[in-house]
């Protein structure tokens, strides 16, 4: 049998060949990961969009269901209604607003 020692020009078109199908392989896995589809949260994920308006609506509605709680309690006295009072309407204001930040940003 005789070996065949490989002749050195041979061995650097080899070596070059890999290296170019290494990069392309490369470059593809870079184009898939590009191309893959954004996934968005929906209805298959179990989220839902936010409805700003019934929010707002249902956490003054809580606020002033407190606020009435705790006037017929006792707990607050009618002295404390001028800063009590504007609370749930504070609250629902910044609902709103927290719930619309992400529309604003471009999601």
């Amino acid at each position: 049998m005789s070996e065949h020692t490989p002749d050195p020009s041979e061995t650097t078109e080899a070596t070059e060949a890999t290296e170019a199908t290494e990069v392309l392989e490369t470059a593809e896995t870079t184009d898939a990961v590009a191309e893959e589809p954004v996934r968005r949260r929906g209805f298959a994920a179990g989220l839902h969009p936010v409805n700003v308006l019934h929010l707002v609506l249902g956490v003054a509605f809580l606020g002033m269901t407190v606020n009435w709680a705790l006037i017929e309690s006792g707990v607050v006295e009618t002295s404390g209604l001028r800063w009590l009072l504007p609370i749930p309407w504070v609250a629902a204001g910044a609902a709103g607003l927290i719930a619309t930040a992400p529309r604003l940003r471009g999601r």
